[in-house]
């Protein structure tokens, strides 16, 4: 899964923007952008500042960084059944 490392302001500021697509997360349904960001993309957004993020992927991961509020990073929501036995099971 995808795991969100959110940007703070320094205060520890909950995330008022939905970090897919910007908006107030107070206003409007954000179920499916939640589920966009769980699974398979990364934030395009800053949480704390709505600003657009500088975002780069690659084949482990992904960065995303706020000019105001840093960087956060996570890995591709990438996995399939059974993959955690198969893990087990690599030396």
């Amino acid at each position: 899964m995808s795991a969100v490392l959110e940007p703070t302001d320094g205060a520890g500021a909950a995330a008022v923007y939905c970090a897919w697509c910007g908006g107030a997360r107070t206003e409007g349904e954000h179920a499916a952008c939640d589920r966009r960001l769980a699974t398979v993309d990364p934030p395009r957004h800053c949480p704390v500042c709505a600003r657009r993020m500088v975002v780069q992927v690659d084949p482990v991961g992904w960065t995303a960084r706020c000019s105001r509020h840093g960087e956060s990073a996570g890995q591709n929501g990438f996995s399939w059944p059974g993959d955690e036995a198969k893990r087990e099971l690599d030396p």
